[in-house]
């Protein structure tokens, strides 16, 4: 298993951290110690879930950002047909969609979306070898 660089980068942050907090509740006087235990313990368990919840989070929201989104293309292209996707990895903005319309094949318009109400196309990519500048779905009025 390969971890992204920014995974990694807070791994050890975190490790860094945590073993700083234990570190602390060592250092200080043992009749403080249990309680300095008992944080650093709670700590580190809202640390984990942060970190085992987070993913979970992200994928339920684009869920929710991908039907909005759906909806929104369906008000401004009725009839059309479209996919939409989303580029994985940590380096990505998981709330950036891509959608490719059927109807032209090979050019993907990227979209941001932050509520149903702000739904914002942000970009666009052509097929290789393509001369147009603007697709039949670009939206200047958002730029």
């Amino acid at each position: 298993m390969q971890l992204h660089p920014i995974t990694v980068i807070e791994i050890i942050f975190t490790v860094i951290f945590l073993g700083a907090l234990y570190t602390i509740a060592m250092l200080i006087p043992k009749t403080k110690r249990k309680i300095g235990l008992y944080a650093a313990g709670i700590i580190t368990v809202i640390v984990l879930a942060f970190f085992l919840i987070r993913p979970h989070w992200i994928n339920y929201q684009v869920s929710i950002k991908t039907d909005q989104l759906h909806s929104y293309l369906e008000k401004k292209y009725p009839g059309e047909e479209w996919k939409i996707t989303r580029s994985n990895g940590r380096q990505y903005n998981p709330y950036h969609l891509e959608v490719e319309f059927s109807s032209e094949k090979g050019w993907k318009y990227l979209y941001w979306v932050k509520d149903a109400a702000n739904i914002k196309q942000t970009g666009y990519s052509v097929q290789d070898g393509d001369t147009k500048i603007e697709g039949k779905h670009f939206q200047p009025e958002n730029w």
